[in-house]
């Protein structure tokens, strides 16, 4: 074969099926006599489809992972070859690199046993495989993808086949023996055991996975019987006490799992102790969620009762619910220490995706260290009110015994918070309040303890900053609600001074929830997962009542009437309708949650005359007015107010007519074009018909023409 050296020379290949493979392409040798490459030229939009084919191999099915990526802007390069790239992407096997195992030595394929005691067990996802290739976006034409295919085979470095039905050595001793098991399966056959699901389901589950790749077989069930019955037994045998002492315990683990650990910093005279976990998996949900979208932060969990509190950074996943993607156990929250652990965690997500970047960051505490948090992710900042919402309501319904008295109270407080755009003094509106219920002793008393001396701190904040909406603030009391009842259970009230236990229930059974409700919507399977999950949130649950089951009190507006959708003899009443401090008498409200029936009543009241919009709606009216509220004579910070507030009105605009669209095409189509840059069309060599998106579109620097109107498949329909 003779080998090319100009791209130009590589003929384009667009194979007709829906899928394909490296099989169903022409190779070509790419470089020079001493070093050359085999690749091939398809159109950058079919590049999921090959990466698909190649995953549905059927001597070594796998999926890819992306190792290493890169990216450039259009207009970066000023003088550059045909092959240089606008997109960097290095694809490898999912069963590769080598494995370094607990134990420290590498664990290569054999077919003898070492007889150590205490050899490290080689997980069956990670068997050397060295077949990777390379996707390369070209810059001088964005519109096409080189494929550099590095190493085609699915082998290791002593050249045996290590995964798939072809591979019989590769695990071990009794490799012939033992059926095929992927890394998924494992993952989901021990969320099951963790979570307390029955052996008789994970055993049926388990020999569903396993038989995709061995057949139904006798043996292969028994075998797997076998194989789930010692793994049940080794997860309820195993014990967060690595050691009797806390910290030798807690080094231990970080050492056993180095790859789950992003930032440790073990106590000393000069620093405080601080444990930053993130799993492989949370990883990839941060950087496929987080990425172009809201971050949100829960502060400081089990401050009085954990040994260390826990802050928890979350992203909003495809049903907007709030997915822990990275914990961190510490009790300083100084603005250093937090710097630390913060850039660690940016950068690991940053050398798997160089341009990750958040668009939004949701707080829930008003003394977080906002400045630092603008430098390092330089976004726009949100906060919620569930945490303020929650301690009030808890704290009324458990030291006020009327119920009357209860939302009197919780009416009174939400009208102070609704006052902070009205002008009211709020010092003395706090005065009237606590004397208006001076009788209500206990309430009074914890309030005048632990809000009236920052109350100001909070009002602050809620003023300076857009407040985020009753969906998002549902979905971060959900996470807070689930840690709560995953921790905080009585038996284990023993143990909550110790770390190792923290991190075991983090690792664990909370890690193991969510991975298998996120596997049971994507997969659609395990049902009552699946809906057990989506109505996890009180949004969810609202959306599940009829609008005909709500009843509104048109004459006062004082309150509504839900019923119930279990039993239609009983009727919730919310009073205060359309606010956030609205009070229902369910049992649900009751525990200080925002309840399903009061965000019904608010969806309803939203769009009705004579009832006030939620205090989301009034901070983003705010902002607005902010920027166009200035004084006459200062004619340039007019304008720019202006011109600040017609861009944000018309990137609205759009995003409204994008989401009650049925025809994408029609929406872009009557967008306007515009030039990426004068020197970018002007100077030799570079591609004249440029065009990019407006401003407010995250594809503006990665928008091309495309051959063909296909449907494209995701990669996540294969996990």
């Amino acid at each position: 074969m003779a080998i090319v050296e100009s791209v130009g020379k590589i003929p384009l290949q667009d194979p007709p099926e829906e899928e394909f493979c490296a099989a169903d392409l022409t190779w070509t040798k790419f470089g020079n006599a001493e070093h050359h490459d085999e690749v091939a030229l398809i159109p950058y939009d079919r590049v999921d489809a090959f990466i698909i084919g190649e995953c549905s191999n059927v001597e070594c099915p796998t999926r890819f992972h992306i190792e290493r990526g890169r990216k450039r802007t259009i207009g970066s390069l000023k003088e550059y070859k045909d092959d240089e790239y606008l997109e960097y992407r290095l694809y490898w096997c999912s069963f590769g690199p080598e494995n370094y195992g607990e134990g420290g030595g590498i664990l290569p394929s054999r077919r003898y046993r070492l007889n150590t005691r205490n050899r490290a067990a080689r997980p069956q996802s990670m068997r050397g495989c060295t077949c990777h290739f390379v996707v390369k976006r070209l810059y001088a034409r964005p519109s096409l993808a080189l494929i550099i295919y590095n190493e085609r085979r699915h082998i290791n470095k002593s050249g045996f086949i290590c995964h798939g039905p072809l591979d019989r050595d590769a695990i071990g001793p009794g490799a012939k023996k033992i059926p095929y098991i992927c890394n998924e399966i494992q993952q989901q056959t021990m969320s099951m055991i963790y979570l307390g699901i029955p052996e008789e389901n994970i055993l049926e589950k388990h020999i569903e996975g396993i038989q995709r790749y061995c057949g139904s077989d006798a043996k292969v069930s028994s075998l797997a019987s076998q194989y789930v019955h010692k793994l049940g037994m080794i997860i309820k045998r195993s014990t967060h006490e690595l050691d009797l002492d806390d910290q030798a315990s807690i080094r231990m683990w970080i050492e056993r799992n180095r790859k789950s650990v992003f930032f440790h910093q073990d106590t000393s005279e000069s620093d405080p102790f601080i444990l930053g976990i993130q799993t492989e998996w949370q990883l990839q949900q941060m950087i496929r969620f987080g990425h172009r979208s809201v971050v949100a932060a829960d502060s400081t969990f089990g401050v009085k009762r954990l040994k260390y509190p826990l802050f928890t950074l979350l992203v909003f996943d495809s049903r907007q619910h709030a997915l822990p993607v990275a914990w961190v156990i510490t009790r300083s929250f100084a603005k250093p220490d937090v710097s630390k652990w913060l850039k660690a965690l940016i950068d690991r997500a940053r050398s798997v995706e160089p341009g990750w970047k958040v668009s939004g960051f949701l707080i829930d505490d008003a003394a977080a260290e906002i400045d630092l948090l603008r430098d390092i992710f330089c976004c726009p900042f949100l906060f919620s009110l569930w945490r303020v919402r929650r301690s009030w309501l808890r704290n009324i319904v458990k030291k006020c015994n009327n119920i009357e008295v209860q939302r009197e109270i919780f009416k009174h407080l939400g009208t102070i918070v609704y006052s902070i755009w009205g002008g009211i003094n709020t010092s003395l509106a706090l005065e009237q309040f606590m004397l208006d219920f001076v009788d209500q002793t206990a309430f009074m008393e914890y309030f005048k303890a632990s809000w009236l001396p920052k109350l100001e701190m909070w009002l602050s904040t809620m003023r300076n900053f857009p407040l985020a909406s009753q969906e998002a603030s549902g979905a971060l009391e959900a996470y807070h609600v689930k840690l709560k009842a995953k921790l905080f259970d009585d038996s284990h009230l023993g143990a909550l001074q110790r770390v190792d236990w923290l991190v075991h229930k983090l690792t664990t059974e909370l890690h193991s929830s969510y991975w298998l409700d996120r596997y049971a919507d994507e997969s659609d399977s395990f049902q009552n997962v699946k809906e057990k999950y989506i109505a996890s949130t009180s949004w969810h649950r609202a959306l599940q009542i009829p609008n005909y089951a709500v009843t509104l009190d048109d004459k006062d507006h004082l309150f509504a009437k839900v019923v119930s959708q279990k039993d239609s003899s009983l009727t919730h009443l919310v009073w205060n309708p359309a606010s956030e401090f609205a009070f229902c008498d369910c049992s649900w409200s009751m525990q200080g949650n925002l309840c399903k029936h009061v965000i019904k009543v608010n969806m309803i009241c939203e769009n009705l005359k004579g009832y006030q919009p939620s205090l989301s709606f009034r901070s983003f009216e705010e902002v607005l007015m902010d920027l166009w509220r200035k004084p006459v004579d200062d004619s340039f910070a007019l304008d720019l107010s202006l011109a600040w507030t017609h861009q944000m009105l018309d990137q609205i605009q759009k995003l409204v007519q994008l989401n009650n669209s049925t025809d994408i095409g029609t929406v872009v189509n009557n967008m306007p074009l515009k030039w990426v840059s004068k020197k970018g069309r002007t100077h030799i060599g570079k591609p004249s018909s440029s065009l990019a998106l407006p401003h407010g579109s995250s594809n503006a620097k990665s928008v091309v023409v495309h051959k063909k109107n296909r449907k494209r498949k995701r990669l996540s329909r294969l996990r």
